[in-house]
């Protein structure tokens, strides 16, 4: 019984190794701003933190230049291409004709800034060059740039520098939302009384209605609340629109020419004594 319950226990410490193995396996390595970690800014910290979104995509784009060069460049934002190879590599150019890879940035060599609707990433330490800048190691330049409504698109290759002999790099953009700036939100004061006056009226009117339906017990225009203030004052308004607008008296009397009085003249007073008998 003992050794039945001997066997279990290894089996179960075996199996705890085998799950912390795997999990440290798949466990995906992030960007590694270069320099000591005390030396890493707070800024370069909240730029990595604001690309996080875009950590589980991947981005490919295909460049054929004639039969010489036929390639395929694989980027993924502070994450390894390949995570099976451990080789730290974020971009990674293939060779479409022979199947050869090459590290173009590491993202254990990372480093990041920004401008006011841009973020530049950059990835350091790739495999060396061959015949082209001394033989230093290749770097990768990604600029983001600011589209608003879209998480990641239109990632690109712009040109490849290697005439110089230092300091060559590979160019790529992409647009995203991410770096955009934060949008002001803040309403103005004339917005805040406008929305606050709006609200009142609202209150008034729905409460007002309920209570003289429900508790009042009104029906029809009687409903709307203090209706007979509000008619008097409709009359009020309507009176005073009368008398400023209106460019006549109210009430001046009709004249007519040729029929005044002054014109029908004094009746006459002939009299028809003569004609009685006398």
């Amino acid at each position: 019984m003992s050794s039945l319950c001997h066997t279990s226990a290894v089996l179960v410490v075996f199996m705890a190794l085998a799950v912390g193995v795997g999990a440290e396996q798949l466990e995906e390595k992030s960007c590694d701003v270069i320099g000591d970690e005390s030396s890493e800014s707070q800024m370069e910290r909240a730029l990595l933190k604001k690309l996080e979104p875009l950590s589980q995509m991947r981005f490919n784009v295909t460049v054929e230049k004639g039969k010489t060069e036929n390639y395929i460049y694989h980027f993924r934002v502070c994450r390894e291409v390949n995570s099976s190879q451990h080789d730290f590599g974020g971009l990674v150019q293939t060779d479409r004709q022979s199947g050869r890879t090459t590290v173009i940035g590491r993202i254990n060599e990372t480093q990041v800034f920004n401008g006011s609707d841009w973020i530049m990433l950059i990835y350091k330490g790739g495999d060396s060059y061959g015949r082209h800048c001394s033989g230093e190691k290749r770097r990768a330049v990604i600029m983001i740039s600011c589209k608003r409504g879209v998480i990641a698109s239109s990632f690109s290759i712009i040109s490849e520098e290697r005439e110089k002999e230092q300091e060559c790099f590979y160019l790529f953009e992409m647009d995203s939302s991410l770096a955009c700036p934060v949008e002001d939100s803040h309403l103005s004061v004339g917005s805040i009384l406008l929305i606050t006056f709006a609200s009142l009226i609202a209150v008034y009117i729905i409460g007002g209605f309920l209570y003289q339906r429900l508790v009042v017990g009104a029906k029809g225009m009687e409903q709307f609340p203090h209706f007979a203030f509000w008619q008097d004052l409709g009359n009020l308004v309507a009176d005073g629109c009368d008398f400023v607008c209106r460019s006549k008296p109210r009430n001046a009397p009709a004249a007519y020419r040729g029929v005044g009085d002054d014109q029908l003249g004094e009746e006459s007073e002939e009299r028809d004594d003569h004609l009685l008998p006398m």
